[in-house]
């Protein structure tokens, strides 16, 4: 018989303060928001999908024994639940859509073409620039959530470099605080997904897209 889990305990106290971090994120941009939790061996996933952006985050980290689990569940009771360098599994809750459709564990290959951290911080700059200039020039009458997602797509769906990533996971990377200055990055691709890689969390998403999302830009972090 397998004996549910019932609480992970870190390999490390900094684990769960990176981790605490990220779920504070998730939920500053959706309070009810869900992550779906996977570890395997001595690691642990969390995958989260923050509004707006049309991309999944990924934070890993490493656990003090090896354990299986495979839940969803609430991102806030799951950061009240951290405490010291462990944490007590929340209850299971209905999974979003999102949740049954998550990148490969495998199979990932590096592509080049990224360009360095200041210059794709800078496109996101630019790109947040732009999207509020060409909001206030809007006539009053045409002022509204359809056209401010019509701007959003096209800005946020433009692709970073010579590469197929769209900018909006290069927003979604620097809003988590996963993109910073001087980490080193590196752009993965397993059949239809795409992720970008830092030290931090990662960020995948899917070329053919996840669905369903609008893409109005949130203030960068």
């Amino acid at each position: 018989m397998t004996v549910p889990v019932r609480s992970l305990h870190f390999a490390d106290a900094r684990e769960a303060e990176d981790l605490a971090a990220f779920l504070a994120r998730l939920i500053h941009y959706d309070r009810a928001a869900a992550v779906r939790l996977q570890a395997w061996g001595g690691a642990l996933a969390v995958f989260g999908r923050p509004p707006s952006f049309e991309v999944l985050a990924i934070r890993t980290a490493r656990l003090g024994d090896p354990v299986e689990l495979d839940v969803t569940v609430s991102a806030g009771e799951l950061l009240e639940s951290l405490e010291g360098a462990g944490f007590t599994v929340p209850a299971a809750v209905t999974g979003p859509p999102w949740a049954g459709l998550l990148p490969p564990r495998g199979g990932w290959r590096e592509l080049s073409g990224l360009p360095e951290v200041t210059a794709m911080r800078g496109a996101v700059a630019a790109a947040v620039a732009e999207f509020r200039t060409r909001d206030e020039q809007l006539p009053a009458e045409r002022r509204t959530r359809a056209e401010r997602d019509r701007i959003g797509r096209d800005i946020w769906s433009r692709t970073v470099g010579g590469t197929g990533l769209p900018l909006r996971a290069v927003h979604a990377a620097q809003s988590l605080g996963f993109l910073r200055p001087g980490v080193p990055v590196a752009l993965l691709s397993a059949g239809s997904w795409l992720r970008l890689r830092t030290p931090f969390g990662s960020i995948a998403v899917r070329t053919n897209g996840l669905g369903g999302l609008s893409v109005t830009p949130t203030r960068p972090g």
